[in-house]
């Protein structure tokens, strides 16, 4: 099991990683929206907001059941996600990657990851 600092980093990995995708490209597959990420082995909820300049920093929080986007993952598969072991879409097929969030949400997100 990951530290919640590995955590936290592998998701400060992944938001750095959309540093990367062309501006152009991002403002026109990104509309604002928050974003939790459960990670149930650590009981830590972090949150955040996405837009058309990236992801603004991760805050740990109590409860995200508001957020627009929802993603539930254990903490050595978020690792594995950052340090790009394991893919999205993998990750999502098999279970260890939860993701609740409108279709077009779902559509706009895979764009960009």
């Amino acid at each position: 099991m990951a530290t919640a600092q590995e955590a936290r980093s592998a998701l400060e990995r992944i938001a750095a990683r959309l540093t990367e995708v062309d501006a152009d490209d991002l403002a026109k597959h990104v509309v604002e929206r928050t974003i939790s990420c459960r990670v149930p082995d650590l009981g830590l909820i972090f949150l955040t907001r996405i837009h058309r300049g990236g992801l603004d920093e991760f805050q740990t929080v109590d409860d995200a059941d508001s957020a627009q986007v929802r993603l539930t993952v254990g903490s050595d598969d978020l690792v594995a996600l950052a340090t790009e072991e394991l893919h999205v879409a993998k990750a999502w097929a098999t279970g260890r990657l939860k993701i609740e969030a409108s279709l077009g949400d779902l559509l706009r997100l895979r764009k960009i990851l």
